[in-house]
Order: C-alpha cells, then structure tokens, then sequence
C-alpha cells in the first residue's frame, strides 16, 4: 500500500493545484465546539467557526461526511491532555494572547477532498478519503477539516463514509501497539497466543480481527453480553470478566505471547505472569500516566517522571523474562493504506453501537459517556449518507 503511494506519485498525473478562489471564499462554517473544559454543557454548536486555511503545502481540506467519537474526546472535552496539547500546538510559545479556545473535538472523518496544498500529489479533489486526526490539530465535528496529506488515505471502496468513519483512530491506535510497538505483523503471527484484555470496544474489536486476519490465537476478555461479537468477529477463547476471579482463571490457561492491555489500573499488576517467559513475549498498555503527569507536573517534571516510569517498569520486567511497552495512537496515511486493503478484502469490518445525526452530537457524547458501547459512535455529518 506504501508502495502505491509512491506509484501513483510517478504514475505522471499532473501536480495537485493550489487553492481555488471559490471554496476560500468561505469564511465560516459549521461546527460543534468547546470554549472551555467541562462536561456536556461546554458542547456549543456554531455556524460561524472559522473555515479552515491550508498553512503548508502537503496538506488537504476534507469535506466531512461521517466523523466518530472516541474515549479520547470526553477525556478532551474535560481538560484531559491540555498541557500537552497545547505545546504541541504553539511549541514555540509564539500565541502569547491566544488561548487554545474554540476546540472542535472529534478525530475520525470519512469525506471527499475539496482543496489541496501544492505539495500535495497523491490526492486530488473529488477523491474519497479517510483519516484520523491528531488530538493537537482542530477536529471532524465540523463541516470540513484541515488534514496533512501523509495522514490521509483512500477510504475502503467497501464502505459507506459512515461505516468508514469508525475505524480510522481505534484502527491506528490499535496498529501501534500490535505492529510498530509490539512488533507483530502477518509473517510472524501464526500460531501465537494473543491475549486482548478490553475486547469489546473500538481498539479491541479491530484487534481481534487483525490478530485473526495474522492469524494469531486470540483470547479475549469482555463482559458476557459482549461475548457474541467478539465471537463473531473471530476471537478463539472469550472470557467474561464479571464471572469469578479473572486473575485466577486466566492463569489456568496456557501462557501468552502477547498481551494488549485497554484496560489499565489493576491489569498491570498481574498481567504480566500470564506471558511466556525468555521468549521475546511482550506486554503493550494503552493506558498510560504521560499525559497525566504533564498535566499535573507541567511539561518538563511531567516528560522526566514519565521516562522515569516506563524506565523502571521496562528493566523491572526485563529482568523477569517479558517485554513491557507503552503505546500511543499515531496518525499514519500509510498504515491506513494497509489497514483499508485489510478491510476491502473482508478480514476486517467496523463495528458501530449507534449512528447519530450532526444535530445530536450533545446525545452522542452522552451515549459515549454512559460506557459499555460495541463498538463506535458514528456522527452523520451531512445528510448524503
């Protein structure tokens, strides 16, 4: 899928243009936004929020069809991050008078290319897109976004834009932690014993079905009611975590290659016994204290605790024979590429709890808020679905 990027740059397609007057002759659009951190209240809906301007010349303007929500958006909505994040936006300290307000949250869309930068090659406008959007850069809850072009790809040919939306983020957090930090990937899964605690949620449903398209083993952990999807969508062994004590009837089974870990606190005591020691097994976390610790520290004491942590944990768990390794989500066209030819061919679906229209963006965060979701929260953005 790499390479076809690179094809289709040589493939001698004339260079994208530059803005057209007509699209930025636009000055405002609509959007769901925050003006500060809170609950559900802070939701404001706008039509006047700023159209986005392409600044540098790899980047690209989506239209919106679908976006969806993700755990990370409440966690945003309530300040979660937000030292982090605003570094990340100004690193410089240049806004001195600015303040990060208004926010438009969501990071998933699934649209069209309207506009693209003049660096921009592999994309035209008319062309349907993904994409998952970095938490530093202005949401999908908008009528159109601003991307860079290397976080971009082709949408699934399978797929409505509201199918398509529901993937992106969890698809690429889910690809960090198996394949860039845990090293897996189709040639050296076979036959592996996967264990996914949090299988029933957006990172966990599109990793039991890319274990099984590797063809892993996958054991996966959820409640009972949830047992029947994540069956279906391919898993080898489901335990339910409300019956009996699942430390113990975890260690009755035979050990693991590797351990995904959505869910956190207390896991991480015991989770590591159930690896295969000296064999390279490995567990990966998604759920970290890196951005608590900047939020609560400040940047620099924040990072220096952060790397004191993993530090410690890492050499502690070395030297009992296991890998131990943090992962984060990471805006990748590329690994899109790959992950939307996996869905094409059938190995991997969305999974979506409920579709909610761009006017119900308040009562989709609520559903999102009330926890056991299957799956993701789609927004209907326009109405062509």
């Amino acid at each position: 899928a790499v390479g076809g990027r690179a094809l289709r740059w040589a493939s001698g397609r004339a260079p994208a243009r530059g803005l057209r007057a007509s699209p930025r002759a636009r000055t405002a659009m609509p959007s769901w936004v925050i003006d500060r951190y809170g609950s559900n209240e802070v939701l404001r809906f706008t039509r006047d929020m700023m159209f986005p301007i392409i600044h540098f010349p790899n980047e690209v303007i989506i239209k919106v069809h679908a976006a969806s929500l993700n755990p990370i958006d409440l966690s945003m909505r309530s300040g979660y991050g937000a030292t982090a994040l605003n570094m990340k936006r100004d690193p410089l300290k240049l806004k001195t008078g600015e303040t990060e307000f208004p926010i438009t949250l969501g990071r998933d869309v699934s649209g069209v290319v309207m506009e693209c930068g003049l660096g921009v090659s592999y994309f035209k406008p008319g062309d349907e897109v993904w994409a998952a959007i970095p938490p530093w850069k202005q949401g999908t809850l908008s009528e159109f976004v601003v991307a860079s072009g290397n976080e971009v790809s082709f949408k699934p040919k399978c797929l409505s834009h509201t199918e398509a939306a529901a993937l992106p983020y969890v698809g690429l957090t889910a690809w960090s932690a198996l394949n860039q930090v845990g090293g897996l990937n189709q040639s050296n899964c076979s036959g592996k014993r996967i264990l996914i605690l949090g299988a029933s949620g957006g990172v966990g449903t599109f990793a039991v079905q890319l274990m099984k398209a590797w063809d892993a083993h996958v054991t996966a952990v959820c409640s009972h009611d949830a047992s029947t999807l994540v069956k279906k969508l391919g898993a080898d062994h489901v335990v339910d975590y409300k019956s009996g004590n699942l430390e113990e009837h975890l260690k009755t089974l035979p050990l693991f290659d590797f351990i995904l870990d959505n869910v956190g606190g207390s896991t991480e005591k015991w989770a590591l016994d159930l690896l295969k020691k000296w064999s390279g097994a490995t567990y990966v976390t998604l759920v970290t204290p890196f951005l608590i610790n900047m939020d609560k520290l400040g940047v620099a004491d924040g990072m220096l605790q952060t790397g004191v942590t993993v530090g410690s944990k890492t050499l502690k768990h070395l030297l009992k024979g296991v890998h131990y390794r943090w992962a984060f989500f990471m805006p990748s066209g590329p690994n899109l590429d790959e992950i939307a030819e996996l869905v094409d061919s059938g190995k991997i679906q969305p999974v979506i709890d409920e579709v909610f229209s761009f006017s119900e963006v308040p009562k989709a965060f609520l559903k999102l808020e009330g926890g056991h979701a299957r799956g993701k929260t789609v927004i209907n953005v326009t109405s062509r679905q």
